[in-house]
C-alpha cells in the first residue's frame, strides 16, 4: 500500500467511525457536557470539521466549504472562515448547540470528501514537503502558521481521534 491509498484508508476509516459514534445519540446527548470544562460531542465534531476545513482550505488555497457551501447556515453562525472552535472559552463552547446530527454528518461528509478528492487526485510526493503559510493561523505564532502537506494530512487523518480523546 503506498502513502496516498494509506491515507485514503484512514480518512475513510475515520468517517465511517464518526457515523457509528453519532448513530442513535440524542440531541440532549449531543449538546451534553460531562463537566464545566468539557466540550460536548456536538461541539468535539463541529470543531474538529471546522479545523479540517480550514486546513484544506488553506492547502489548496481555495474558500472554506464553511462561508463558499453556506454551512455556516445551518449551524447558525456568522460566515467567520476564523469561526473553528479554535480559541473558545469554556462559556462559547458551552453555548454551542449542534443543529442536528445529520446536519453535523453532511457537513461532515462534503469536508471529508474534499479531502479525499485531495489526496486522490491532487496529493504528490513534491507535494508532501512543501511549505504552506496558512491565511486563517498567519498572526498565531510562526510554528503553527506555517506547515507543512505532510504534516496537514496526518493531522487531518488523526483530528477526529485526537478531539474524541480516543
Amino acid at each position: 500500500m503506498n502513502l496516498r491509498q494509506f491515507l485514503i484508508d484512514v480518512c475513510i476509516r475515520r468517517y465511517d467511525e464518526l457515523e457509528k459514534t453519532l448513530d442513535g445519540l440524542t440531541a440532549e446527548q449531543l449538546d451534553y457536557q460531562p463537566g464545566p470544562e468539557s466540550n460536548s460531542i456536538g461541539w468535539l465534531i463541529w470543531h474538529a470539521t471546522r479545523s479540517e476545513d480550514r486546513m484544506n482550505a488553506d492547502l489548496f488555497g481555495e474558500d472554506q466549504l464553511w462561508v463558499s457551501g453556506k454551512w455556516h447556515l445551518k449551524f447558525n453562525r456568522p460566515p467567520d472562515q476564523n469561526d473553528t472552535g479554535y480559541g473558545h472559552t469554556p462559556a462559547q463552547a458551552a453555548d454551542f448547540k449542534a443543529p442536528s446530527i445529520q446536519v453535523l454528518l453532511d457537513y461532515a461528509r462534503a469536508v471529508h470528501e474534499r479531502t479525499l478528492l485531495y489526496i486522490s487526485t491532487r496529493l504528490t510526493e513534491k507535494d508532501l514537503e512543501r511549505e504552506v503559510v496558512s491565511p486563517t493561523l498567519g498572526t498565531t505564532t510562526p510554528s503553527s502558521s506555517v506547515f507543512y502537506p505532510r504534516s496537514m494530512i496526518f493531522s487531518i487523518s488523526g483530528r477526529r481521534v485526537m478531539c474524541a480523546g480516543y
